[in-house]
Parts: structure tokens; C-alpha cells; sequence
């Protein structure tokens, strides 16, 4: 079943510079879809389009049953704002009228569901960059977002706790797409690739399809995945 569709998306910012043109692709529901390129591609513009945090230029972004989206973006900290990892947690269903009993174990379930529970009352500040990616993670997810998007999830991460965020994607039913150049992740979790080259789709992947390409990775900024070389 198509859970999103987007049509001849373009996008260019206010001094003309284009940073997509003509994205098309669709995303069928409870599949995890990555976006792999080079820093530069239009990864992070793309999930900001699809999010609604910004108005494309052209074309269209469709989603079936009106469903709701949630973006963990690249640095959590631009999340993470309130004394203490429950309140930021907490922060969207009460700002949505919840009642403070109901938050309260929503915002439980979600740092159970990240295993985070152990940091519910401690500042973001004196987070570790997993911890911090976890809470961000538990912000969205009590929302309960239907597309769930994630720009760089593992990006500065520690290799454990790169692996720790890499079997919680792995275990979520969501629809995910996800933006990234770690490759050997998208090797991990993905369901299909789309690459993108100087804002446009470059090609569309199974896996491991064009990831063990390295004509093709080269050509547009990419390198092979660890995990090819160790074939």
C-alpha cells in the first residue's frame, strides 16, 4: 500500500539557488526508505519538504489516510530545549492539550520504547550524543507520527551507540525514510535507496543493488560501504 507520493518536487531558495529539481518517488507503508548522497545532495531539504517545515516551489507531496509525519533532524540539541529530557518528551502532546496524567505515561512509553527511561529527569546537556539522539527520537515518537524521518541518525555517534540506534530502526513498524551517507546502515535497514546527486535522484536501489557499486558511488560522491569491502 503507497503511503507517500511525491511528484516533480522542486525546491529553490530565496537567492534562486536550486537545491532540488523534479524529485518523483513513492514509499509504500511500514517500509524503511533511505536517501544516501554526498553533504550537499538536497538529503536534508528533501525531509524538511516532505515534514512541511518548508513550502516546495513545485510539485507535490501526497500522503494517504492524512497521515501525520515526525522529523528527528541531524543535531539534537535543535530539538532538546526544556531542564530535563521528560519535559522536552512531554513538551508536543501537552502543547496539544493532553492531560498531564496521560502525558505523563505516553512520555514513559516513548522513552521505554528508545530504551531511555534511565534519562528521563536529567538536563540534555549532560547527555551523551546517543542519549541525546534517543530523547530526540522519544520527542517525535509520543507524537505518534505515521512517516517517521530521520536526517543522519548516526552521525557523531560513538560505534555502540551507533549500533544501539541502528537496532531501534530496525525494530520500529513505521514508515521510515531516512537521509544519510553511512551506508553501511542503509545496507542494515533499508528496504530501497533513493541516491541523490546535486538535487536531483541520481538512481532508485534495492539492497545491496548500487551500494556495491563503486563506478557508480564514486560518480557521485559516495565511497563503498565497509560492509562491500569485507565481501
Amino acid at each position: 500500500m503507497e503511503h507517500l507520493k511525491i511528484e516533480n518536487l522542486s525546491y529553490r531558495y530565496e537567492d534562486s539557488i536550486s537545491a532540488l529539481q523534479n524529485i518523483s518517488f513513492s514509499v509504500e507503508k511500514g517500509s524503511c526508505v533511505c536517501i544516501a548522497g554526498a553533504n550537499g545532495s538536497g538529503k536534508s531539504t528533501l525531509l524538511q519538504l516532505i515534514a512541511s517545515c518548508m513550502k516546495p516551489s513545485s510539485g507535490k507531496i501526497g500522503i494517504a489516510e492524512a497521515g501525520k509525519t515526525g522529523i528527528v533532524f541531524q543535531e539534537p540539541d535543535n530539538q532538546l530545549f526544556m531542564p530535563t529530557v521528560w519535559e522536552d518528551v512531554v513538551f508536543g502532546v501537552m502543547k496539544e492539550g493532553e492531560s498531564p496524567e496521560k502525558a505523563r505515561e505516553k512520555s514513559l512509553n516513548a522513552l521505554k520504547s528508545v530504551d531511555a527511561e534511565y534519562i528521563a529527569d536529567r538536563p540534555p546537556y549532560k547527555l551523551s550524543g546517543g542519549e541525546k539522539q534517543r530523547a530526540a527520537l522519544a520527542s517525535i515518537l509520543i507524537m505518534e507520527p505515521d512517516i517517521l524521518l530521520l536526517d543522519e541518525p548516526t552521525a557523531a555517534l560513538d560505534p555502540r551507540a551507533r549500533k544501539n540506534i541502528i537496532k531501534l530502526l530496525q525494530s520500529f513498524q513505521s514508515t521510515r525514510i531516512i537521509a544519510s551517507h553511512d551506508l553501511d546502515m542503509l545496507f542494515d535497514i533499508a528496504d530501497e535507496i533513493v541516491f541523490l546527486h546535486n538535487g536531483s535522484i541520481a538512481a532508485r536501489s534495492g539492497v545491496p543493488g548500487l551500494l556495491f557499486d563503486e563506478a557508480f558511488l564514486q560518480s557521485i560522491g559516495l565511497e563503498l560501504p565497509l560492509c562491500a569491502c569485507r565481501r
